[in-house]
């Protein structure tokens, strides 16, 4: 890992999911990238180097300008407390809609994981809503760890990993293999029973077996957990354990289908106690 993301908006949440960046930077030798996108009514993004469109009207540039006078001294700030810690640091504005700014500097800087703040909020929320961190987890082409409160540890030595068995999680694999490598970690692969979709628990870790040897899993426990729903099994077993984070694949449902299936990942992201890492999967 050589480049970790930290968008912000200067809030609590993102203060925090740039301290869990920093900490995570100083054990991976890692830079990190903090990026703030001064939202306007596009759906495109673009640099900022001082210059603002010709075609606004004065009392518009001049406000832009401020504003971007203004982000640049509050990311300054940022940069210095983080550099301050011997962790190397930069910053990038850009204008225009979040997601797609997001998006757009993943791929410039070539990140290799985001970390975002998240906050809980109601299923019916999410649907009606949805936020800026739920896009990322549903389309970043890397992976992306969330928090919602201040983690106790930064050393993830129990790593819950919510599988579906299914073969497109190969990828998602060697995500979860490099972070146990790291920090040396035990895996808990668990799958989820619920009243909807149940299976026998032989069956199940029969599966569950099979999927870690052709994977090639190590220091891993398998755990089959009933609950009303996926993610609060996910959740509620993670809990149990202790864990230090959660690991999932997301499979990017969009538009109709999401509203009426909503996404596993994203409720977990959301509303876990814990560090949450997703990584997307076709």
């Amino acid at each position: 890992m050589k480049r970790i993301l930290v968008p912000t908006d200067f809030s609590s949440l993102a203060k925090m999911a740039a301290d869990v960046a920093t900490d995570l930077a100083k054990k991976t030798n890692s830079e990190v990238v903090l990026l703030h996108v001064i939202e306007q009514p596009t759906s495109d993004s673009f640099n900022v180097s001082g210059e603002v469109d010709t075609n606004s009207n004065m009392e518009e540039r001049l406000f832009m300008l401020r504003l971007i006078q203004k982000t640049k001294a509050q990311l300054s700030k940022s940069v210095d407390a983080i550099a301050a810690t011997g962790v190397k640091v930069k910053s990038v504005v850009r204008i225009g809609n979040p997601f797609h700014g997001i998006s757009t500097v993943i791929a410039e800087q070539k990140v290799d994981l985001i970390i975002m703040g998240t906050e809980g909020h109601s299923k019916l929320e999410s649907m009606i809503i949805g936020s800026n961190t739920e896009k990322v987890i549903r389309h970043a082409v890397c992976p992306v760890l969330t928090v919602n409160k201040k983690p106790r540890t930064t050393q993830f030595k129990n790593i819950v990993y919510a599988t579906s068995l299914l073969e497109g999680e190969a990828r998602f694999v060697k995500v979860v293999l490099e972070i146990q490598e790291y920090f040396k970690s035990k895996l808990h692969l668990v799958w989820i029973n619920t009243p909807a979709v149940f299976q026998p628990e032989q069956a199940v870790k029969k599966s569950m077996l099979e999927f870690a040897t052709r994977h090639k899993l190590k220091n891993f426990s398998l755990s089959v957990f009933s609950d009303y729903s996926p993610e609060e099994g996910i959740i509620h077993f993670a809990d149990s354990i202790h864990a230090d984070l959660i690991a999932m694949a997301t499979h990017g449902k969009t538009g109709f289908a999401h509203v009426l299936s909503g996404s596993v990942s994203e409720e977990v992201a959301t509303h876990a106690r814990r560090p949450v890492i997703t990584y997307l999967v076709k």
